[in-house]
C-alpha cells in the first residue's frame, strides 16, 4: 500500500487517542481487574482491530487486509507466549495485584515504541538488500527449533533479569519499598527509583527480546512497514487486558510451544521460497496470503483443541491417583 505521510500521521495519533482512553478509563485507578473487565476490554481491542481490518478492505484492498489478519493472528499468538514470562516477572518483583495492570500498560508502550525502531530497521534491511529474506527465513526456522525443544525441556521454567535490567538496578539508586504507583521518591534528600520502574522496563525490554522472532515473521507475511506497525500495535495494545484475561489459563495450553514452532517454521519457509522467487530466475512456489492465514488459523485451532484435552487428562490423572493414595491410607 502507499501510505502517505499524513496517514501515518492520522493513523499513529489514532492508536494514542485509544491508549488514552484505555488509560482514563480502566487503567488510571490502581485495582484488581476482574475476569469482566479483562473481558470486555479484550472483546473491544478485538473488535477495534477487526474495524481496521475490514478498513484496509474498504479502503485499500483485498491483500492489505488479509496481510493485516494474518500479520495481527501471528502477532498476537507470539504474545501470548510473551504472558508466561510476564507471570514469572510479576511473581519475581512480587508486584502487587493492585499495581499490576499500571505496570503492563507502560510496559508494553515501551515495547511498542522499541518494536516501531525495530521495524524501521528490518524495513530499511528488506529495500536495500533481498537477500535479507534467506537470514529472516533462516532465523525463524531455527526459532522454531528451539520452541520444540523448549517445549520438550524438563526444567521448571525460569525467568533471569537481562543484562540491561541488572545494570539499571546496579546504577541507578532505588528501593526495595513499593510507593504506589510513583517511579520515583526522594528519601534522606536522594531521588531513588522504585520497583515500578524496574519491572515497567523488565516488561518491555522482555518484549522487545520475543520480537526478534515475530518481527521476521510478520515480514515473512507482508513487507508493508504500515501493515507490520499496525498489526503489532493492535496485537500488544489488548495484551494487558488478555494477561488478567487468560493467566488462568496459561499452565492448560501445553502444546502452544510446539503450534507457535510450527507457524514460525511455515513462515521460515515461506520466506526463503520468496528469497528465491526475487533474487533468482528459479521458479518456485510462492504461498499466498489466504494460505498462510488459513495454515496459521488451523494451528492455533488444533494447538488449544489438544491442548485442554490434555490439561484435562492431566487433571484427571492426579484426582485418580490422590484417589487411590486415599483410599490406601484408609
Amino acid at each position: 500500500m502507499d501510505i502517505s505521510a499524513t496517514m501515518w500521521i492520522l493513523t499513529v495519533l489514532g492508536l494514542c487517542a485509544l491508549i488514552a482512553a484505555d488509560f482514563f478509563i480502566g487503567g488510571r485507578k490502581p485495582h484488581d481487574v476482574s475476569m469482566k473487565e479483562a473481558g470486555v476490554w479484550t472483546a473491544v481491542w478485538v473488535a477495534l482491530a477487526l474495524l481496521f481490518g475490514a478498513g484496509l478492505l474498504i479502503w485499500g484492498d483485498s491483500q492489505a487486509s488479509g496481510e493485516f489478519f494474518a500479520g495481527y493472528i501471528t502477532e498476537k499468538s507470539l504474545s501470548v507466549d510473551n504472558l508466561f514470562v510476564f507471570v514469572l516477572i510479576m511473581a519475581k518483583f512480587a508486584v502487587p495485584s493492585i499495581y499490576q495492570q499500571r505496570v503492563l500498560m507502560v510496559g508494553v508502550l515501551v515495547a511498542l515504541v522499541l518494536r516501531a525502531l525495530f521495524i524501521a530497521a528490518g524495513a530499511a534491511a528488506i529495500n536495500s538488500f533481498a537477500g535479507v529474506f534467506y537470514v529472516f527465513g533462516a532465523f525463524l526456522i531455527w526459532s522454531a527449533w528451539k520452541f520444540i525443544e523448549d517445549a520438550r525441556a524438563d526444567e521448571e521454567e525460569h525467568w533471569e533479569e537481562g543484562r540491561l535490567v541488572k545494570a539499571i538496578q546496579r546504577r541507578v539508586p532505588s528501593t526495595s519499598q513499593w510507593h504506589g504507583t510513583r517511579m520515583f521518591v526522594r528519601e534522606n534528600g536522594r531521588r531513588l527509583a522504585t520497583p515500578m520502574l524496574i519491572v515497567m522496563l523488565a516488561i518491555g525490554l522482555t518484549d522487545v527480546l520475543f520480537a526478534v522472532d515475530s518481527i521476521p515473521a510478520i515480514f515473512g507475511l507482508t513487507q508493508d512497514p504500515y501493515i507490520v506497525f499496525t498489526a503489532n500495535a493492535f496485537a500488544l495494545m489488548g495484551l494487558r487486558q488478555l494477561y488478567f484475561l487468560i493467566v488462568g489459563l496459561l499452565g492448560k495450553l501445553v502444546h502452544l510451544s510446539y503450534g507457535l514452532s510450527v507457524i514460525l517454521g511455515f513462515i521460515g519457509v515461506k520466506l526463503v521460497l520468496h528469497g528465491i522467487h526475487e533474487t533468482t530466475d528459479l521458479h518456485v512456489p510462492e504461498i499466498s496470503i489466504p494460505v498462510s492465514l488459513g495454515v496459521i488459523c488451523g494451528v492455533l485451532i488444533i494447538t488449544t483443541i489438544t491442548s485442554l484435552a490434555a490439561s484435562k487428562r492431566t487433571a484427571r490423572a492426579e484426582t485418580d491417583q490422590s484417589g487411590e493414595k486415599t483410599d490406601a491410607r484408609d
